[in-house]
């Protein structure tokens, strides 16, 4: 464990995240068509490991902002959401269709081993974009529909809370 007298250097670490979605705000369905992101890494050790790190946190940040919303007992504050049937991890569909990789060039860590940095972090937090692309589609399905008012977003949002927050009625569902 390190203390006050170790000689640790920090560093920093960066990304840059883009997020294409397609919402139907008729049902509340939504679809990651494309995701790029752009990662400072140091010097990669192992590039293909890396992708996989990168890939992998990216994966798991669009389940905790979209799928995994935990459900507990108003009284006894029991756990609902404990297994499958009810918690939804990210499958295979909610993986964006075209997910672009790359890391920046030429960035050596002079403080990591072998001047690398760490990969999983960055795109854990980043994959909160997913969340901001879909507001961004209902916040203009509610301007198209003249709704103004502002709305709080809390994640992860769901089918059902996409459908609830861009102001779909039933009128609109007509043959």
């Amino acid at each position: 464990m390190p203390n006050a007298t170790d000689n640790l250097k920090v560093y920093d670490v960066w990304g840059l995240n883009m997020t294409e979605v397609e919402v139907d705000m008729l049902t509340g369905e939504y679809k990651v068509v494309r995701m790029d992101i752009i990662e400072d890494c140091g010097i990669s050790l192992s590039p293909e490991i890396d992708i996989g790190q990168v890939e992998g946190a990216m994966v798991m940040g669009l389940g905790l902002w979209t799928t995994e919303k935990l459900q507990y007992d108003g009284t006894t504050g029991e756990l609902l959401t404990m297994n499958t049937w009810d918690y939804k991890p990210p499958m295979t569909k909610d993986i964006p269709e075209d997910l672009r990789i790359t890391f920046f060039k030429n960035a050596p860590n002079p403080y990591g081993v072998l001047r690398s940095k760490a990969t999983g972090e960055p795109p854990l937090c980043m994959s909160v974009n997913v969340m901001f692309a879909m507001r961004n589609a209902i916040n203009s399905a509610r301007k198209d529909a003249g709704i103004t008012e502002f709305y709080q977003m809390d994640g992860p949002i769901t089918p059902e809370d996409i459908l609830r927050y861009s102001g779909t009625k039933i009128s609109q569902f007509s043959f």
